[in-house]
């Protein structure tokens, strides 16, 4: 049965890490504006344990370790980088982490590898059986909070999107199936040899199961490796016919890297696919089934894509800082296009944020017919600024003639003669009007709706200020600061599920980061009599008296966990 852990431990003489600190380091220690306890402050205690009940319903046991301090666990993980050994052991012997995760006393025990691996893979089996990604509700619920404990607006957002690569090695086609192949043989060796199979293939399967793909390739020719290719096939297929009864574990991937690599004929034999014929969406490791294949801009990855997008009002120059926070965090396959994100992102975005969404901010990636049409029907009304579109700058520029919409000017701005085009009746099967021009060479070039709608926006892009393009430019300092821990833009993870919990808490550790740096310059304003809110002028205030109390009485202090001040 699911019960919420306690929001303030209760410090005793001898179990209070303050007790054998002095002077200096312990007013350092227990200084409101310490990272630790702002962490503690605005992620781990706003996060709402009840979200996670459904994991502990009846029958399923009870959860042995705070789930707060699993959330922060995780965050922490991400935000600096750590390896799981070392997210242990600074939650065993760190005391600013314990401190950071609500572990006040040092008998306060922290979570055990096991309990914290069995969270996690709570978190992916519920989602995957139930559809609902508890951690990002978890995400948006602490999201929220800070939005309206620091009045952020959200009229203005902006959205960028990043490429990352799965933990697992670049295979060629080849090495796909002789991997496959000897996971599979590894998993059902007992069952495998048990079978009546040809003794040729008895000796494949040694071969699989002793030496490596890419060794087999080093020492083969091109011609071996394709005739050892269609072997491997036909052995797939014997695997897939004997153990269809038998379909757990890596069959389903085996029987999947099949029928996207190969096909079988009217004779029934194993013919491989051509190269042009096997989708970008195929399974690209066995280690990881959920990766695609991407080539964007000569980049090409085998991973993931996520999708970033936050606030970006402005402030003027005369008033407090403007603060800006993530607000969404999608992650999908790496083929999902950036289009394909907005709708989503925005409605995710409106949930948490106060104010109706006004503007939006996005390079020519999310530019498509219904982004559009979304944005601009009467229950949304967003304003949609794209910095640039995808494709080459088209040679004709279009418009309608002011007096008559029927008739379409054309612009050649490679000649810089203007002509009107000759209206076309449209086929049976077309409801757009149509024009054509005769060009140069004597053939003719057709325009319909859509090429005008893509022409009066290309120019609408060329008159938007280099202040608001700057803007859209902004958020990937967002993007930089999600892939920080990896350089070379691949994780450590593999599987679209552990790529989500990966990018949420990098998301969280963000905010949290831009949060205390928000309230420093608040802070560092006042110190030269600038104006700022009065909520920040109260923390100040509630620091100043937290540091006079302290210097007064040094034995016997309880830490103030109700005040919200933030600064490193």
């Amino acid at each position: 049965m699911f019960k919420k852990s306690d929001r303030h431990s209760q410090l005793d003489l001898f179990s209070s890490p303050t007790e054998y600190f002095r002077d200096s380091k312990k007013k350092k220690y227990l200084r409101d504006d310490s990272w630790h306890n702002q962490f503690r402050n605005h992620v781990v205690m706003r996060v709402d344990e009840s979200i996670f009940s459904v994991l502990y319903t009846d029958g399923k046991g009870a959860p042995n370790a705070s789930i707060r301090v699993l959330v922060g666990m995780m965050i922490l993980k991400e935000g600096q980088g750590w390896s799981d050994e070392q997210l242990f052991e600074n939650c065993e012997y760190n005391l600013l982490v314990r401190s950071a995760l609500g572990l006040m006393s040092l008998e306060d025990a922290a979570p055990v590898p096991s309990t914290y691996y069995l969270f996690r893979r709570n978190l992916v089996e519920y989602a995957r059986e139930h559809g609902e990604d508890l951690f990002k509700k978890c995400q948006s619920q602490i999201t929220r909070d800070q939005i309206l404990e620091f009045n952020v607006s959200g009229k203005q957002i902006r959205m960028d999107s990043k490429l990352i690569g799965s933990n697992i090695a670049w295979y060629s086609r080849y090495e796909l199936i002789h991997e496959t192949l000897r996971l599979f043989i590894a998993e059902r060796e007992e069952h495998i040899f048990k079978k009546s199979l040809p003794k040729e293939m008895f000796s494949l399967i040694e071969s699989i199961r002793d030496e490596k793909g890419n060794k087999v390739i080093y020492r083969s020719t091109k011609a071996e490796i394709d005739a050892r290719f269609v072997e491997l096939g036909e052995l797939m297929y014997r695997f897939i016919e004997l153990f269809k009864r038998y379909d757990y574990g890596s069959y389903k991937t085996l029987k999947t890297v099949f029928e996207q690599q190969y096909r079988i004929s009217e004779e029934k034999t194993v013919i491989p696919l051509e190269n042009k014929e096997i989708s970008a969406k195929s399974i690209q490791s066995p280690h990881d089934t959920d990766c695609h294949y991407r080539n964007k801009d000569g980049n090409k990855v085998k991973g993931y894509s996520v999708n970033i997008t936050e606030t970006c009002d402005q402030s003027p120059e005369e008033e407090a800082p403007a603060l800006n926070l993530i607000t969404d965090t999608e992650v999908n396959v790496v083929s999902t296009p950036d289009n394909s994100f907005l709708e989503q992102a925005l409605e995710h975005t409106q949930e948490i944020i106060p104010d109706k969404i006004e503007k939006v901010y996005a390079d020519g990636a999310y530019h498509s017919e219904y982004n559009q049409e979304y944005c601009q029907n009467n229950e949304h009304n967003i304003d949609l600024v794209l910095t640039a579109m995808q494709g080459a700058e088209p040679r004709y520029e279009l418009s309608l003639d002011e007096q008559d919409e029927n008739n379409l000017i054309v612009t050649d701005k490679k000649t810089g003669i203007t002509v009107q085009a000759q209206q076309v009746k449209p086929r049976k099967d077309q409801t757009q009007k149509k024009w054509r021009i005769k060009t140069e060479k004597g053939d003719y070039r057709y325009f319909d709706e859509n090429s005008l709608r893509v022409s009066a926006l290309r120019q609408k892009l060329k008159k938007i200020p280099i202040e608001e393009t700057n803007i859209r430019n902004n958020v990937e300092a967002s993007i930089f600061q999600l892939g920080y821990h990896y350089p070379n833009d691949k994780s450590r993870y593999r599987s679209l599920a552990k790529h989500k919990l990966w990018a949420y808490s990098r998301s969280l550790w963000i905010n949290f980061v831009r949060i205390v740096n928000y309230i420093t310059q608040i802070c560092q304003r006042s110190l030269f009599g600038q104006k700022m809110p009065q909520y920040i002028a109260n923390l100040c205030f509630n620091m100043y008296i937290i540091v006079n109390i302290l210097s007064i009485n040094k034995r016997n202090h309880i830490f103030p966990t109700n005040l919200h001040f933030s600064a490193f």
